[in-house]
């Protein structure tokens, strides 16, 4: 099996889980009696760990890329162990910082795998198909959540619904030989030691990258993690399957568009191609937080088509960036979609049902905004 075969079958199988918790959040709400914040919290721990594991994480792979490719799935176990006992908010808390960590480990990892191994003209395609791996999972996520008995309550559900964790448990030797752990040439060891050394500065496109990365984040945590399970239950009337069922339309029409647009990049360009999914994004998160029931179905699948964006930004960053401090531009890219993916439902739980609209409408402005930006640059 390919290196990238490989990573894109961790991708699909560690995501489960993602997909998984959404329909799952007003269940659990009602079963461990949470407040908004507290449901809040418990969304965005899961970004918290990312965002503050996402710099060590980009150190470690970019010096012990196999260890980092298997440590991910042993720590998403414990974590949906954690989560899926059903026990006091703090050891929730804990399985949900335990799975951000692991997912940290997978995505920063692989992409550091997968940007080393590939460059040319098609890595769009590529890194869109690594991408699509993971929607796929969060799809299939949504999917078996819907479909599982309701009696058979969340915990159960979750855990069940993420069983396809254990191929990637059973692939980790698999994983250590293919990204064999080799240490990075010293930095003082001949011209590739004195490249990196006087590596250029930080590319102002770079910085954009960054911004409109955090961006799609905090709009995609806002309303996947948060606004549609909520107010789909309580506004729509929506169960656990509604849910499921409108989240998967985006997921669907997200990994419909992902190839497509990696193609269309590759040819057209990054950048303009880029700045149409933040405009169809932010037109989407208007519709899923502002509009009546039409609205809302359309917003969630515009939102989805939004998204088929979300792995450009890194293909301008490597663009832009040498060899040597790709792991750690990697590593630091995440930390901005990270802290987008931990305050966006943080900030819906703190500000209630009441104010969550508006903040989602000033996050759907600063996408449409970074669309404008990005045209006339």
């Amino acid at each position: 099996m390919s290196g990238t075969a490989l990573l894109c079958l961790m991708a699909f199988c560690n995501t489960i889980c993602i997909g998984a918790f959404g329909p799952l959040l007003p269940e659990i709400g009602r079963a461990q009696a949470l407040t908004d914040w507290e449901l809040g919290l418990l969304a965005g721990s899961f970004g918290f760990a990312r965002m503050a594991a996402d710099v060590p994480t980009g150190w470690l792979a970019g010096r012990r890329l196999g260890s980092t490719l298997a440590l991910a799935p042993v720590v998403l176990l414990v974590g949906l162990l954690l989560l899926g006992s059903g026990g006091p908010f703090g050891v929730l808390i804990l399985g949900r910082i335990l799975t951000g960590l692991a997912h940290t480990l997978g995505m920063v990892g692989g992409l550091t795998a997968l940007l080393r191994d590939h460059g040319g003209p098609s890595a769009s395609v590529r890194l869109n198909t690594f991408e699509f791996s993971g929607m796929f999972g969060i799809l299939g996520g949504l999917t078996a959540v819907g479909l599982l008995p309701a009696r058979w309550g969340w915990s159960l559900s979750m855990l069940a619904a993420s069983a396809p964790l254990l191929v990637t448990l059973a692939l980790i030797p698999l994983f250590r030989r293919r990204f064999p752990d080799a240490p990075r040439p010293a930095a003082a060891a001949g011209p590739a030691g004195a490249q990196a050394a006087s590596a250029p500065r930080t590319a102002p496109i770079v910085w954009m990258m960054f911004a409109v990365g955090a961006i799609m984040a905090l709009s995609w945590s806002s309303v996947s993690q948060f606004l549609v399970p909520l107010r789909g239950t309580r506004e729509f009337g929506l169960d656990r399957a509604g849910v499921s069922q409108l989240l998967g339309l985006a997921q669907l029409v997200d990994l419909v568009a992902l190839l497509p647009v990696g193609w269309l990049a590759d040819r057209l360009g990054r950048l303009p191609i880029l700045a149409g999914v933040a405009a169809v994004l932010g037109l989407g998160t208007w519709g899923a937080g502002l509009g009546s029931f039409p609205f809302f179905a359309v917003g969630c699948a515009l939102f989805g088509l939004g998204l088929a964006g979300w792995m450009l930004p890194l293909g301008v960053i490597r663009e832009h960036t040498p060899l040597g401090g790709l792991a750690w531009r990697t590593g630091l890219y995440r930390v901005g979609v990270d802290a987008g993916i931990f305050l966006g439902p943080l900030i819906c739980g703190f500000l209630g049902e009441a104010h969550t609209r508006v903040f989602v409408g000033l996050v759907g402005l600063a996408s449409l905004a970074a669309a404008g930006r990005l045209l006339w640059r």
